[in-house]
Formats: C-alpha cells, structure tokens, sequence
C-alpha cells in the first residue's frame, strides 16, 4: 500500500512517454503542399501569441493568489498552489502546439479517406490527453509524496487542496478567456460570411476564417485541456481532503494502516485508469467509411475498452486495500461506488450524444424546425437543451444514490467519517479515471475542425473537404460526451469538497449551519442559485461584444477592399486584423466573470460562514443545471446545421441553412464559453472555500 503513490507518479511518467511518441508520430506525417503548411503556421503563430499573453495576463492574479495563501494559509500551500497552476498552463501549451501542427496533417491524410485522417486527429488529441493526465497526476502524486509522506509539513492536507486551487484558477480563465475568443471569432465568421455575403465556412476570403481556426485551438484545446487537468486533479483530492479533514489527519497520522487504505484507494483508481488509457489509445483505428456511426464506434473503442480494464480492476484493489481489514465490512461496496461513477459518466455521455447527434430526434426535430426560420430554430434547441437537464439530473442522482450505498455497504462511520459520502467521493475519480483517453477524444474534435478549414482555405477537392466534414461532425459529438464527464464530475466532486469544507470549519473551531430556516443561510442558498446565471450572462455578453467588433471589421473588409468578396487573384484579407481583435476582447472580457469566481466566495466567508455554505450549496445546483442545458443546446443547434449542410432540408445556401446558421450563432456560446465554464466554476468556489476555511474562522 505504501508503493501506491509511487507507482500513480511512474504511470503519468508513462502516460508523458506515450504524449511523446504520439508527438513524434504526428510530426512525421506529411504536412501537405506550401499552401497547407502557411494555413498551419498561420493558426499556429495565432494561438501561440494569444496564450502567451493570456498567460502573462493570468500570472499577474496567480501571483497575488499565492501572496495571499502564503500569508494566510501556509507558505508552502502557496508553493503547490504555483505548482498547480504552472502545470496546467503548460499542459494546455503542449496541447495546443501539437494540435496546430497535427490539423494540416489530417488535411492531408485526408486525401486518403478517413481511415488515414482519423488515426492522426486522434494521436493529435492524444498528446494533450495523456499530457493532462500525465501532467495532473505526476504533479498531484509530487506534492503528496514530498509534503506528506517524507517531509511531513504542518497542515499537509490543505497544502494537498492548494494545488487543485492553482489548476482551477489557471482553468477558468483559460475556458472564458479562450471561449470567448474562439465563439466571437466563430460568430463573425458565420454571421457575415454564411449569411450575408453568402460565402462557404472556411473560404479563404473570408477575414475571420484564420481567427476561428485559432479560437478552436485556444478555446476548444488549450482551454478544454486545463478544464480537464483540473477536473482530474479536483476528483483525486476530493476523496483525500475529506479523510483528511474529517479525521483530523495531519501528515504523521497519514500512514496508519486505515487511513493510508482511504487516502491510497483514489490514487490507485487513478493508477490504473492511466494504465488502461494508455492500452486503450492503440485500439483507435480508422475505417473507409465517412459514416459517423463507423467512425463512431472507431473512436470510442479505446475508450470502451479503458473503463472496462478499470471496472475490473477496480474489483481487486478494493479487496486488495480493504479485504483485509476488519473496519470495513464489505470491500465490494467500494468497488460499486467507482464503477457507478464510471457508468454514470458513461450514460451522461450518451445522453449528451442523443441530444447533440444528427442520428436521433432532438437534432433533426431542430434541422426540420428551420423551414419556419430562426426563431422556430431557436426555440427548439432551447426546449432540446432543457429536456436533457431532466435526463442528467435524473442519472446523477441515480450515480450519487449508488455511490451513497456502496459506500455504506463498505463501512458505516470511521470517526466523523460516513462512508456514503466517501463513496460519492471516489465515484467522481471512477467517472475521469480513463482521462487520458477522454481527453484524446475530445481534443481530437477541434483538429478534425481545423482540418476542414485548411481544406477549404488551400482549395482543394471537395472530396477531401467531406471527409474532414464528416470527422467534425463526429468531433462536436465526442465534445459534448467529454462535457458530460467534466460536469458529472464536477458535481460529485464539489458535493465531496463541500464536506470537506465543513469538516474544515469545525477543525478551525467554527460552527457551520446548513438550516435553510436560518435567515443566513437562505440568503447565501439564492446568493448562489444567481450566480451562475450573473457568470453565464457576463461571459456570453462578452462573446456578444467581441463578436460586434468582428462582425464591423469583415464587413468594412468586404466593404473597402475591392475584389475581396469576388475573390479576385492577388486580393487577400487583412486576417491579422481579426486575429489582434479576438485577442484584445477575449484578454479584457474574461477579467470580471473569472475574478467574481473567487472573489465572491471569498468575500461571503470573511463576512458570514453559513452563508457562504448556502451560496455553495446554491451554486451547486444552479451551475450544473445550466452547465448541462448550454453544452447540450449548442451541441445541438451545431449539429443541427451540419446536417442541413450535409444535404437535409435543402443544403447549404438555402433559407434553412441560413436559419440553422442563426441557431449555431446563439449556440456557440452556449457550448464553448459559459456552458463549459460552468462546472470550474461551482468547483473553483468550492475549493477556494475549503483552502480558505481556517482564514474564514480566525
């Protein structure tokens, strides 16, 4: 048992081994002719500047961040905290660099049908996704072997939590700031080339068709992989935190043989989650067909067969660390609460498909609502996207009453220890435990994306653009079905913190009171069901912004350029232009809605703790409620118009396709900025609680 740590540190080591040889995989590959690989530097020249000065940006409030923690917690709690944020921005970097070099290449391999493109996409995504894990493990099982285990610091278990804090800070303004640069350039884009000048997505003479190909990689890679790095690093410092802080335990109490049993389960979980990651990558192969159903089960073989190496594995850790020991009464429970995670993830997942996926009812009830315009449209996906809340709810409190009784079939109480909530706990690592893989998937969508573009913007056959088509219609799939992972998780994992936070205040001598008949405590319970529609508004507000901005700039390109809408020899657009507009918005709009994330917390707790439990408690259901509503209605409005530009319902250029093209407008930031963003921010609030519980009651 003692060996656990050590051996989750040497599986990321692997993990980064293998984002390595999928990188040298992927760089080996043919980048196309002169025209793909200018396309390729182009967007790679884009993201890198804008997450350089993202981060320059982000560096200056991590900075003050750490001060803080360092002043009022520990100094080596603000030492993890740093940690924690550098490995997720460099996590996110590596992602993005690779996915930009990997687009061209899949364009290219493309030429060959989808059983040479899709291996590619997907090794592309896989550097990020075995780079987050890698990365978030690694970093995670550092902190806990150097603080806990062989230096032994004082308050070991909250300078655990800061480095969760440090990834969480880093993620949400790299989800706002990268969502709201990719959607307002994404909106520009469609709005003034699709609709008004009548133009293909992607066409070369189109001003902020560089700039969306960036914001897919800004947003969709590097924001989406350090969302998922501290998803990840979140659901394995749950569990801990909680025995942590329920028991009392300091680093010398931390190798008792109970107690390293709870702490060492998670880590283990994690362990061989990455190991079943890195088996299932190989099995991703391409087929001939651009059917997305067979491009579908391709895709998500890998994955499949992941969760069921770490089903079964499971099985036999948990009688493993548990078996043995006479507390616990019955190991299997244990077992149940993770592999319930991991079924739940799975089904939220697919309920994400139905609703997102041009095979079922919901999208093409949208696609055929478009024959009465946009407003039909739009309605539509707004009733898709709520009917999937009850669908997600419903499976979450199934997983979260599975959970419960599995962690009581395990163990009733050990000291102020229930074992149903320890069973909530490990489940939300059973749903990210395959991370790697998930991630991989995910991260494959926006270079399936990219890919289309390249095809478009360097003229080539048509032929080659049907398979990129067909591969990003697959990928806005496989995004919403990691969305349901990252927001199941969420919730599981900030419902784990939350108790955790109440173990904390007691630890400091608080008194915390969750009885909504206390005036206090009611206030804070609506103080937070608000603000996750105040943070929704600002960030989808702020995409609103950007994108006018945009919109003015293709326009006065059309307008004042001559030949540029004819598309005349010699006649380019000005895209530098859009890409430094993107840029500048995102950077200043992303400040409010990723500041209020900690500041409001923050400021409840220094006035009044029970208050500040209510707000949580709020904010808790309100946030994964929208969460799941926007990532599905995108989801759907987006796939709604590629199935019209597929050929349904009179095709590209028909009055339909201009009103699914409304619907994908409205979606946008629906799917890619608030809805995503949402779940960092119930956890970010949370954690920021429990790192600042002490500092709350002194």
């Amino acid at each position: 048992m003692d060996a656990i740590p050590y051996l989750a540190a040497a599986s990321s080591f692997m993990g980064l081994l293998l984002a390595w040889f999928f990188y040298t995989n992927v760089k080996a590959a043919d980048p196309g002719d002169d025209r793909m690989v200018f396309l390729m530097n182009e967007i790679q020249k884009g993201a890198r500047a804008f997450l350089k000065k993202e981060y320059t940006w982000v560096s200056g409030f991590v900075v003050v961040m750490a001060a803080l923690i360092g002043v009022l917690i520990a100094p080596t709690a603000s030492i993890t905290y740093v940690l924690g944020a550098v490995l997720s921005a460099a996590a996110g970097y590596v992602g993005m660099t690779v996915a930009t070099m990997a687009n061209a290449r899949t364009t290219q391999a493309a030429k060959d049908g989808p059983g040479k493109a899709l291996p590619i996409a997907f090794r592309g995504g896989a550097v990020m996704g075995f780079s987050v894990a890698g990365l978030a493990l690694g970093g995670l099982m550092l902190v806990y072997i150097l603080f806990v285990l062989v230096i032994g610091v004082d308050d070991a278990f909250e300078v655990v939590t800061a480095y969760g804090l440090g990834a969480s800070s880093i993620a949400l303004f790299s989800r706002v700031g990268g969502g709201i640069y990719t959607k307002a350039a994404d909106v520009g884009a469609d709005l003034v080339g699709k609709v008004e000048a009548g133009i293909p997505e992607d066409d070369p003479r189109n001003p902020a068709t560089i700039a969306d190909n960036v914001g897919d990689n800004v947003g969709d890679v590097a924001g989406m992989g350090a969302d998922l790095f501290e998803s990840y690093a979140g659901s394995i410092i749950a569990p801990i935190s909680l025995v942590a802080f329920a028991l009392g335990l300091g680093a010398e109490q931390a190798s008792a043989v109970t107690n390293i049993s709870l702490l060492s389960f998670p880590i283990a979980i994690a362990f061989v989650g990455m190991l079943a990651s890195i088996v299932g990558s190989f099995l991703v192969k391409g087929g001939d067909s651009t059917d997305t159903k067979a491009l579908s089960r391709a895709l998500h073989m890998g994955t499949n067969v992941a969760m069921a190496i770490t089903a079964v594995a499971t099985l036999g850790i948990a009688y493993w660390l548990f078996g043995s020991n006479d507390v616990f009464d019955n190991p299997l429970g244990l077992a149940i609460a993770v592999i319930g995670g991991l079924v739940v993830g799975w089904a939220l997942g697919k309920t994400a498909e139905y609703y997102t996926s041009d095979h079922f009812g919901p999208v093409r009830k949208i696609a055929s609502q478009t024959q009465t315009g946009p407003a039909t449209t739009i309605l539509s996906g707004i009733s898709a996207g709520m009917a999937s809340v009850a669908a997600s709810v419903s499976l979450l409190a199934l997983g979260i009453g599975l959970a419960y009784w599995g962690g009581e079939m395990a163990f009733d109480s050990i000291g102020n220890l229930e074992g149903g909530i320890y069973g909530i706990a490990v489940a939300a690592i059973g749903m990210l435990a395959t991370l790697g893989i998930v991630v991989s998937v995910d991260a494959y969508g926006p270079i399936a994306d990219n890919a289309g573009g390249i095809a478009e913007m360097a003229g080539l056959d048509p032929s080659v653009r049907e398979v990129t088509d067909a591969l990003d219609s697959l990928g806005n799939t496989t995004a919403a079905v990691a969305k349901g992972f990252a927001v199941g998780s969420a919730a599981l994992t900030a419902l784990a913190l939350f108790k955790s936070f109440e173990f904390a205040i007691a630890r400091a001598g608080g008194d915390l009171s969750l009885n909504i008949g206390e005036v206090d405590v009611f206030v804070g319970l609506f103080l937070g069901a608000m603000l996750p529609f105040l943070f929704a508004a600002l960030t989808i507000d702020a995409v609103g912004r950007a994108a006018y901005k945009m919109i003015e700039e293709v326009r006065r390109q059309f307008r004042e350029i001559p030949g540029l809408r004819e598309g005349l020899p010699g006649v380019a657009p000005d895209s530098a232009r859009c890409v430094a507009i993107s840029t500048e918005a995102s950077l200043k709009e992303m400040l409010v809605p990723g500041s209020l994330a900690i500041v409001a917390p923050l400021a409840i707790g220094f006035i009044n703790i029970d208050a500040l439990g209510g707000f949580l408690a709020g904010a808790l259901v309100t946030g994964f409620c929208l969460a799941i509503f926007m990532a599905n209605a995108g989801g759907a409005w987006d796939n709604a118009k590629k199935y019209i530009e597929a050929g349904a319902h009179g095709g590209k250029g028909s009055e339909n396709h201009k009103a699914a093209v409304v619907g994908d407008t409205v979606g946008d930031p629906f799917k890619d900025t608030a809805g995503p963003a949402m779940n960092i921010l119930i956890k970010v609030m949370t954690i920021v609680s429990l790192v600042f519980a002490s500092a709350f009651v002194g």
